[in-house]
């Protein structure tokens, strides 16, 4: 890898990837090593920052899980193909080789042991290995197709190129530079774009909808959650993960997968229970004389039990006092809680992004723009959304490699 600071510089590459993240480093690299004169530019200071700060520092490399049915898209069966061609096992695979340590955690959730820099420093020594130059801080002002080829211009030269990869990422986390350039150099091009909003982000409630829970802050219990709607967006889809109550909303895995699919004006649906037999525990003939906040702490946390029976205003009761009606009453709050989120904690608390460059303008094989041959668009910026747990770094690598594959 050679980093340049010369000025005015004008040479032909076979490729120029836009973007040193995880999908533009991993492009590369592989189109480096097969015998592609690469060129990588990017304008941040400091080379793949979201990589670094990605699951507390040990970056959540990939999910041995990872499969279609864990990514959004508009085109549900787009990643299929950059899926099987390049698997989970294959970044396994080539971890074990850098020899670089991890654990599993939950659910087929990959880490690094000791830090996510061993993945960046990984991404940089290939590119090094295979001839790669990257050039950062550097930042593009205008790409051009020019009779076959394409021309990128920066703050600082000139470039021309038979292929260009746009790898900018999503817009999550503006403070270590993520910026909208796919969306507005897509639509530039007159490229169709699904609207884009933050994902596997916090929600946030209005104070009337959130009245008492606030002070539950920091609680963390198991959930079924379920948001979004059938025939609408990316559909509707229902977790089992834990959710934490804080001071501004709801946050934790729960929600944080929920968001993905929730829209601006839909509510969300929580059985506090996890999927618990109310009806067993509350015909259970041994537990008539307990109060009621003591039966449902039964089935959750204390003063969770005591929230929700205060709501039915059956505090201090005793269950065989209490009529079906304000029993049914009750097993609806906790087993079917309707609520509507005022909106999300936005840009700078989303990990990722749901919308991007719709994936029917491209070529599910190779990444390649179906209308201007020699484009392509991968990871992030792409309309492909993976669920928590490895699913979106395991998307990075997969159209990288579908993509430097196909470069001819």
């Amino acid at each position: 890898m050679v980093s340049e600071a010369l000025l005015g510089m004008k040479k032909s590459w076979d490729v120029i990837v836009i973007g040193a993240g995880a999908a533009g480093l991993f492009c590369a690299a592989i189109a480096g090593e097969r015998g592609k004169r690469v060129l990588v530019i990017d304008h941040a200071s400091v080379i793949g920052e979201k990589i670094r700060i990605s699951g507390g520092g040990r970056c959540n490399f990939t999910n041995i899980h990872s499969a279609p049915n864990h990514f959004l898209s508009m085109s549900p069966h787009f990643v299929k193909s950059a899926l099987s061609k390049y698997p989970p096992k294959n970044f396994i695979d080539l971890i074990k080789k850098h020899q670089i340590p991890f654990h599993e955690k939950h659910k087929g959730q990959l880490f690094c042991d000791d830090s996510a820099t061993q993945i960046v420093d990984m991404l940089l020594n290939d590119c090094q290995k295979a001839g790669v130059t990257l050039r950062y801080p550097e930042s593009v002002k205008d790409i051009k197709n020019e009779e076959g080829h394409w021309s990128v211009y920066t703050n600082t030269s000139e470039e021309h190129t038979q292929a260009v990869v746009i790898a900018t990422g999503g817009m999550p986390v503006p403070a270590i530079g993520a910026t909208d350039f796919a969306i507005r150099f897509a639509q530039q091009l007159g490229l169709p774009v699904i609207p884009c909003r933050p994902a596997l982000v916090p929600l946030s409630f209005t104070s009337e909808a959130f009245a008492g829970l606030s002070e539950l802050a920091g609680l963390s219990v198991p959930v079924l959650i379920s948001a979004g709607m059938k025939g609408q967006g990316y559909g509707v889809a229902v977790f089992d993960e834990d959710l934490l109550i804080t001071h501004k909303g709801l946050s934790g895995p729960a929600v944080l997968q929920a968001s993905s699919y929730w829209q601006e004006g839909q509510e969300i649906r929580i059985d506090w229970t996890h999927g618990a037999n109310c009806d067993a525990l509350f015909d259970d003939e041994s537990l008539r004389l307990k109060q009621a906040e003591t039966l449902v702490a039964e089935l959750l946390p204390q003063r969770l039990a005591k929230y929700f029976v205060a709501q039915v205003g059956l505090l201090g009761r005793k269950w065989a006092e209490i009529g079906k009606k304000d029993r049914q009453e009750l097993k609806r709050l906790l087993t079917a809680w309707v609520v509507k989120p005022a909106g999300t904690l936005g840009w700078k608390k989303a990990e990722v992004m749901v919308g991007g460059v719709d994936t029917r303008a491209l070529d599910s094989q190779t990444m390649m723009s179906k209308q201007y041959p020699g484009l392509y668009f991968i990871g992030e910026c792409v309309d492909v959304t993976g669920h928590l747990g490895g699913h979106n770094f395991q998307w990075a690598w997969s159209s990288a490699y579908a993509c430097a594959q196909s470069l001819v």
